[in-house]
């Protein structure tokens, strides 16, 4: 039999001691050891891998030789949910997800496990509501919890020995920094804590098929909160993105071993819960009544959707000796480094202008195929001209002067087009063989000819 104890990890270099000290006597990081839960081998000195040569030696086999199986997904019948899983849960999957306090994850998960229930066996686990508070947001929302069943517990050895009596498919913990595991000895919520209680419900998780979704706090710097190793032990990592004081809240997926990574849903909060919105390009799009200076459209691709969005672009003398460069949802070096390209390709002096840009809506676009319509927003605000208003942009310029192409060309241009526009800027490489119907297309391969379509 293996037996366990405690002992304390330096988070900074690894060091291992017995007993909790202020400084680690390695490294001399002040306040950096955490408890862990260490687990050693009867019998003393014997190697962990002693006696198992036979095992691992019989499970070696060739990849070639191995059938992948395709898996069964449980959609939850929310379409934008399901696009941000990959298709819908997959059995003995675990789901993190973080996001601002009132954002709408506890909202969001409450209106799932309803839509599961209809189908399947569920448990929801909260720690930081008591059932009747959980109750009394079911009715408000007016979501069917007839088949939801839901406990009130933060111990993981009794939430686990619930789990294996009711055996859901399905289970929500509410939050993970609620719960504890009786072989620590700190407080709910510290990094040791997370950390054992997390291995365990995943190990569960694993071992039994249950599809398995924990909230996670997020820390002011935006991440989630407790060990970064708890992203790693998880198979699905999803964020809750928005202003809780707005309407609409992103979901983004940055992690999914079965699906695409970065895919988006969008949401609306209405007193009724989350709504989802099935055109989100159509909150992010503004379509002004005139042309205004310094907006352009861009066509990104998010996940697997490309979506719309409008960049826009305030150029204005500076009062101050370094002009200032501010982005909202885009990489500030790279506003700095395109509007060096458009100087020495281009031939236009911005040193002595402030340059402000925002992408509309509060989407953050981390793709290159922003650069082309970055710089058409700023160029446009600065000699105050108008694109019109039936254009889109996309494009990776280079330091060169080139016009890159762009993945997933041809389905960004059918999206524009299924939405009404009529002209699009986009790279030479990036043109269909067979064109886009209703859609005229202007070819660029340098930023001159960027510059000789923008002052026909």
């Amino acid at each position: 039999m293996a037996r366990s104890r405690c002992s304390y990890q330096c988070s900074e270099c690894g060091t291992q001691s017995p007993k909790w000290a202020g400084q680690c006597s390695d490294c001399g990081a002040w306040n950096s050891l955490v408890e862990t839960l260490q687990v050693a081998a009867a019998g003393g000195k014997t190697s962990r891998f002693s006696g198992y040569a036979g095992e691992l030696r019989s499970g070696i086999q060739r990849l070639s030789e191995v059938q992948p199986g395709r898996e069964a997904r449980l959609p939850a019948g929310i379409d934008e949910l399901d696009r941000v899983l990959g298709g819908g849960l997959v059995a003995g999957s675990v789901v993190l997800i973080g996001g601002d306090p009132g954002i709408g994850k506890s909202t969001l998960l409450l209106q799932a496990m309803a839509a599961f229930s209809g189908q399947t066996s569920t448990l929801y686990v909260t720690g930081e509501e008591s059932p009747e508070q959980v109750s009394l947001r079911s009715q408000r929302l007016g979501v069917p919890a007839d088949q939801v069943r839901i406990l009130a517990e933060t111990s993981v050895e009794r939430i686990l020995e619930h789990a294996r009596n009711e055996t859901p498919r399905v289970m929500v913990i509410d939050s993970i920094q609620t719960l504890y595991t009786e072989v620590l000895q700190s407080a709910p919520g510290s990094v040791g804590q997370v950390r054992e209680s997390a291995a365990q419900l995943v190990r569960f998780a694993k071992q039994s098929g249950t599809a398995l979704f924990l909230v996670g706090h997020v820390t002011k710097e935006g991440t989630l909160a407790g060990p970064r190793v708890l992203e790693h032990m998880v198979d699905t990592v999803l964020y809750f993105e928005g202003d809780p004081g707005e309407r609409y809240r992103i979901v983004r997926a940055i992690k999914n071993r079965f699906g695409a990574i970065n895919e988006l849903g969008v949401f609306a909060m209405t007193e009724k819960g989350l709504r989802e919105v099935r055109n989100p390009s159509s909150i992010f799009l503004s379509r002004h009544e005139q042309p205004v200076a310094g907006s352009v459209i861009l066509v990104t691709m998010e996940g697997t959707r490309p979506l719309l969005v409008e960049v826009q672009a305030l150029v204005d003398d500076t009062q101050l000796s370094n002009p200032r460069r501010v982005t909202l949802g885009l990489e500030q070096n790279r506003l700095a480094m395109l509007l060096a390209v458009q100087h020495r390709h281009g031939g236009i002096f911005m040193s002595d202008q402030d340059v402000f840009v925002n992408v509309v809506g509060g989407v953050r676009v981390s793709e290159t195929a922003a650069d082309l319509p970055v710089l058409l927003a700023v160029l446009s605000s600065f000699r105050d001209r108008t694109l019109p208003n039936d254009v889109i942009v996309f494009g990776e310029v280079g330091l060169a002067g080139e016009i890159r192409p762009v993945p997933n060309g041809q389905e960004r241009l059918r999206e524009a087009a299924k939405l009404g526009f009529r002209q699009a800027l986009i790279p030479a490489a990036n043109v269909p063989r067979s064109g886009i119907e209703g859609l005229e297309i202007h070819p660029v391969s340098r930023y001159s000819d960027v510059l000789e379509w923008f002052d026909r």
